[in-house]
């Protein structure tokens, strides 16, 4: 499946990357559909208590990172030991079980059981990126990967809004039609997707000694430049954090948007990612390569959040978020400069490691930010800046943009790290 030497397995490569675009769209719709409604049901289960509420949201955002910090590279190993289906499988029944404890539980403890469960096997977007590298050809993997970004994209669109909808019906209706799409998804990946991983190509053992987050470690190291590109990945990872860690109390207290300006906003400057997502990235990178598409998305998330922490008016936010924009060329351009440097034996341990990474941001990163917006409303008076956590992140991008310049180079061809 992977050989493009002939038309027909072209065709296949071309209907496989169809099934794990739309799986991954399915995928993110019903992740986008909780957005909304898991911390007003937290909420609820603490008599009304919103202080104690945001406790127990931190707790289980702070959880579900670590379990993707540890169970990343399980699971990406195990893509590459048995196959991308399979774990594929696994991670989305894992979701339609966090879904329906989510919809059924009596009180919290059953609630944090759910999302732990839903964190030791959600590994459905990193297996789908492993997917797209067996069935692309490396030339052609930064526009797939801009397109599956449009997926994770297009999802947190739709999803919040479907949310909040159903979520005025019934608090729990929410959490039983994203289990529903989930199982929708595990059937359709069942029956339709086919494994992209030929059994010659996968690894013939299962190391435990690298499937943790040591061992990623020690596997990017295993290539210099690997892990000069992770570094990358992780300063973009973690500044990502910071819109969603504070957006909406910085938004309300900078601007005075109410709740449904705070929604618009969030539509408005997701659309224009999936925009640069599906129509830019791939004439982009052919104009400027890889190594060009990650850089000039540094440079414009640099930018943008500098501009973004900034604004002194709505208005103004709103009209930098073209210049933010940018930024989604960052992600393309790196999972295809990443994916170029292992084999198929290694794309699954590559983006188990990625997640890993990605764990770590989404564990220190809402808690960095939401320190650093405390601190600067505490000492409004001595220093006015109330973006300062954007101005953060908009420094971790200058360090991205500045170590993207030193090792975002393509290789002459595909280099297989080797085994440790």
């Amino acid at each position: 499946m992977t050989d493009g030497s002939s038309t027909p397995t072209a065709a296949r490569r071309k209907a496989a990357f169809g099934f794990i675009f739309a799986c991954s769209v399915m995928n993110a719709v019903s992740f986008g559909i909780m957005i909304p409604v898991l911390p007003n049901l937290i909420k609820s289960f603490t008599g009304g208590d919103t202080a104690a509420a945001a406790q127990w949201n931190v707790l289980f955002a702070t959880v579900w990172g670590l379990m993707q910090l540890f169970c990343g590279p399980v699971l990406g190993m195990l893509s590459d030991r048995i196959g991308r289906r399979p774990v594929l499988l696994i991670s989305l029944f894992g979701l339609a079980i966090d879904f329906m404890f989510m919809a059924f539980a009596p009180n919290l403890a059953w609630l944090f059981v759910g999302r732990v469960l839903n964190g030791l096997t959600a590994a459905s977007f990193s297996t789908a990126n492993a997917y797209v590298a067996d069935v692309t050809p490396p030339q052609e993997r930064a526009k797939a990967f801009g397109w599956m970004g449009s997926a994770f994209s297009f999802g947190f669109l739709v999803g919040p809004a479907l949310g909040g909808f159903l979520a005025d019906f019934d608090l729990r209706l929410p959490f039983l039609v994203a289990g529903g799409l989930t199982a929708i998804n595990w059937i359709y990946g069942y029956f339709v997707l086919p494994e992209s991983l030929p059994a010659e190509k996968r690894t013939t053992s299962f190391d435990w000694k690298r499937a943790n987050p040591v061992g990623s470690l020690t596997f990017l190291r295993a290539h210099g430049d690997l892990l000069g590109l992770a570094g990358v990945g992780f300063l973009f990872q973690l500044a990502h954090t910071v819109l969603p860690s504070i957006f909406v109390l910085y938004s309300g207290y900078r601007y005075g948007w109410s709740p449904g300006i705070i929604g618009l906003t969030m539509m408005a400057t997701g659309l224009l990612g999936v925009t640069v997502q599906t129509l830019l990235v791939g004439p982009v990178v052919s104009r400027i390569g890889e190594r060009g598409a990650l850089l000039l998305g540094a440079a414009g998330g640099c930018v943008g959040f500098a501009l973004y922490g900034f604004a002194p008016t709505g208005w103004f936010y709103i009209a930098s978020a073209p210049v933010f924009a940018v930024m989604s060329f960052l992600q393309p351009g790196l999972q295809g400069l990443m994916t170029r440097r292992v084999g198929p034996t290694h794309q699954g341990q590559l983006q188990g490691a990625n997640q890993s990474l990605q764990g770590i941001a989404s564990v220190i990163g809402p808690a960095i930010f939401g320190m650093t917006f405390a601190w600067s409303l505490q000492h409004e008076a001595i220093l006015h800046a109330p973006g300062l956590a954007i101005y953060l992140a908009a420094f971790l991008m200058l360090m991205a943009l500045l170590l993207g310049v030193r090792v975002a180079h393509a290789p002459a061809a595909a280099t297989p790290v080797p085994a440790q």
